[in-house]
């Protein structure tokens, strides 16, 4: 029997470090510690082997994402729930999102393309396609694809034509007033800020 560094074991597996490590941690396979680094007997690792059958494990990465900076976490815990109940692999993480749909900086999204990139998400989960984003879904799947990664939804889009055209138009004009309202919210802040100040000096 020869111990196997985790480098060596997910070689004979032909799976990624991520799946074994997520293996171990729940118990399908024996590991011993030197130190701080995981080893396993060849011999775990060669039933282990027989008994996946060289199956490709599905490392999933649900995405889940609402509009608002705060509240609506009941949204976002029933997105979840409903990606975890549908699963048919592996949840490596939940990545979340509280922001518009036409923003490229999401911090969760951004996680999510990181995770696919270095192969410890295969599979991307999402219950509707907007939830994604509200444009350029195409771009991502092109980009998830070119990292051996797929974008699963649960619920495709069903409707076309007049009525999803209306639909974009609408959140078009949603998301540019929001940011216009922003704006010009900053912009009475900093002119009431000024005035004050003015003020201030004045009294002195």
């Amino acid at each position: 029997m020869e111990l196997l560094r985790l480098s060596k074991a997910v070689k004979c597996l032909g799976v990624h470090p991520v799946t074994l490590r997520f293996w171990a941690d729940s118990g399908k396979i024996p590991v011993t510690w030197i130190g701080r680094e995981r080893r396993f007997s060849s011999i775990d690792v060669e039933a282990l082997k027989v008994s996946t059958g060289g199956e490709c494990v599905r490392l999933e990465g649900l995405y889940v994402r609402v509009c608002g900076s705060s509240g609506q976490e009941s949204s976002l815990e029933a997105q979840e729930k409903e990606l975890r109940a549908t699963s048919t692999g592996e949840v490596v993480k939940v990545f979340r999102d509280r922001s518009s749909g036409l923003r490229e900086d999401r911090p969760g999204l951004s996680r999510l393309l990181r995770a696919v990139a270095d192969g410890s998400v295969t599979v991307v989960r999402v219950t509707h396609e907007d939830r994604l984003a509200r444009f350029g879904v195409g771009w991502l799947k092109h980009l998830l694809s070119v990292y051996g990664a797929n974008l699963e939804v649960l619920h495709p889009k069903k409707r076309g034509g007049r009525d999803e055209l209306l639909e974009d138009f609408g959140s078009l004009v949603t998301a540019f007033a929001g940011r216009l309202y922003g704006m010009r919210s900053a912009e009475n802040r900093r002119r009431l800020l000024a005035e004050s100040g003015q003020c201030g000096e004045r009294a002195a």
